[in-house]
């Protein structure tokens, strides 16, 4: 019996890592949605989404076999091998490959995909959640890598997180490579280098140092690393990129500087050589934005990969892209108290009373009319006193009550009330119905 218990209780839980959205968690969640939105459409980016399950090939081609184990995987009945989609990016390359003789360039599309990954769950990363990708293929002008950019901090400007509170943090891939080449590090262990650097601000010097030479880094590679590593701005590193290869790939972050400082959010831009990303296809201009406090994860990440489209069977594209995750940006402004007082759900603009039970059925039939004008109306549900409705209606916060009672009956009358106002009046039934909005307007003030 026991053991049925501890059953029982367990299944009144979510799946370790991921969330129930109760109405008043949902209410944020769609107000965060509606904002991605809103800001994607002023920038002109337009909508779209694929399956929620994909070939696994399609996430290996990208990433390799390793890859298999960060994700929730399966065969369906007919053998295929599929698995829950960790990401957007591959089907947005697939989609494209597909169409991209028919799609005018650059093409500019955003999408807000519920996204899985077989990991451990934790502050900031959970094994479902929900992400805003902004990308721009077609383009290999860094005007649009700005675009991306300037997307994503707009909307943190909008919502309060100004470059006093978030940094965006840049880096160029074909620039270490470049500086790694300057400093006698071959290409064939580029890749090699590029995960050490992705654990400099994430490990103590001395780990950092250790964990170099557990990798088999020279002392003398070593030292040139920290010399990349320590570079504080974009105005030193021109001191360090002396090669022909590295002086153009600079070139490309003083531009992207220029574009972001003339879009009106130049603030935010801070050169961090330790930025890399870790997925293998960006190509370009890397970047990532942090809170100053550095007390979570990255806000968003992205950059540019001009070689997926075309791993997918498609033409030559230049691309480039971000995405933000729900979880840490949510727990970002809880923190800082940014997150807007939000109600679950409408109130009623109308609520219709019944004071005689014979009434309910013309109750009902005006609030469906009511609600075929597209106004938010309800009714009591329990069939009960005039005094249980009103408090009913008040919990409910509705706006304005309809009472029908006997002058309804006899003389078509029904009495308005505003309850914010406390002002009332009473009005033919087929008037109101005729001009709800009017009615309103009359009682909005007890002047």
């Amino acid at each position: 019996m026991d053991e049925q218990k501890n059953i029982q209780k367990s299944l009144l839980q979510s799946p370790r890592g991921t969330r129930d959205f109760y109405p008043e968690l949902m209410v944020r969640q769609q107000w965060l949605f509606d904002l991605w939105r809103t800001v994607s459409l002023r920038h002109g980016f337009e909508e779209y989404d694929g399956p929620i399950f994909e070939h696994l090939d399609l996430y290996q081609i990208k990433s390799g076999d390793e890859i298999v184990s960060q994700l929730f995987s399966f065969a369906d009945r007919g053998g295929r091998n599929l698995a829950l989609r960790p990401e957007l990016t591959p089907t947005l390359a697939r989609m494209v490959a597909a169409k991209a003789s028919s799609l005018p360039r650059p093409i500019k599309w955003f999408s807000i995909p519920r996204l899985c990954r077989a990991e451990r769950p934790q502050r900031g990363r959970l094994r479902e959640f929900f992400q805003w990708n902004i990308d721009i293929m077609g383009s290999g002008d860094v005007l649009a890598d700005a675009e991306c950019i300037f997307v994503a901090l707009d909307f943190l400007r909008q919502i309060g997180l100004g470059p006093e509170l978030v940094e965006l943090r840049v880096n160029s891939r074909p620039i270490v490579a470049a500086l790694l080449t300057d400093a006698g590090i071959g290409a064939d262990r580029h890749e090699q280098f590029y995960a050490i650097l992705d654990k400099f601000d994430k490990l103590p010097s001395e780990q950092f140092d250790a964990f170099a030479r557990e990798q088999k880094v020279s002392q003398q590679e070593l030292m040139s690393l920290k010399n990349m590593l320590n570079v504080p701005n974009l105005a030193a590193l021109s001191d360090l990129a002396t090669s022909e290869d590295s002086q153009r790939e600079l070139a490309k972050l003083q531009e992207l500087h220029r574009d972001l400082a003339s879009f009106g959010v130049g603030d935010y831009f801070v050169y961090k050589p330790s930025v890399v990303r870790g997925l293998a296809y960006y190509t370009g201009i890397v970047f990532e934005i942090f809170d100053r406090s550095a007390k979570m994860r990255a806000i968003a990440g992205g950059g540019r990969y001009d070689n997926l489209i075309s791993m997918f069977g498609g033409p030559a594209m230049p691309a480039c892209g971000f995405g933000m995750g729900d979880v840490v940006l949510m727990d970002l402004l809880e923190d800082l108290g940014k997150i807007p007082s939000l109600t679950p759900h409408h109130p009623p603009e109308f609520f219709v009373i019944d004071a005689e039970a014979e009434l309910f059925s013309l109750a009902l039939k005006i609030t469906g009319q009511l609600r075929k004008q597209n106004f938010v109306a309800d009714y009591s549900p329990k069939r009960q006193a005039v005094g249980k409705q009103l408090k009913y209606a008040d919990s409910r916060r509705a706006l304005i009550v309809l009472i029908l009672g006997s002058e309804t009956r006899d003389q078509n009358l029904v009495t308005v009330k505003n309850l914010k106002t406390g002002k009332q009046l009473q009005i033919d039934l087929e008037r109101f119905l005729e001009n709800p909005d009017q009615v309103r307007n009359d009682t909005a003030d007890e002047s």
